[in-house]
């Protein structure tokens, strides 16, 4: 029953509420980024730059501004751009 103080919301603030950690932190999304960015350019650019760019965005905390830039982040991403653009001009050259 919600009645009575008994709320059904719970506190707000909570730690359930407002930053849960199930996922991997930004570090290691900017770590797998990277790999993914640099394996790219060997074997399945199509697949790993997009990958990557994914990764790198997530590790950026979907932002370009603020303190949160970390650089393993922003080379997934800048890699990853480079690596799906490669990948594309090679497909289209044959």
């Amino acid at each position: 029953m919600a009645g009575f103080g008994n709320g059904t919301r719970g506190y707000p603030r909570s730690r359930g509420r407002t930053w849960s950690r199930t996922g991997p932190d930004r570090a290691t999304l900017g770590i797998i980024g990277a790999v993914c960015a640099v394996a790219g350019f060997f074997a399945l650019g199509i697949v790993l730059g997009p990958a990557a760019m994914f990764c790198g965005w997530l590790a950026l905390g979907r932002t370009w501004s603020g303190a949160a830039r970390r650089p393993p982040a922003l080379i997934a991403f800048a890699l990853g751009a480079i690596d799906t653009l490669v990948a594309l001009l090679s497909l289209a050259a044959r």
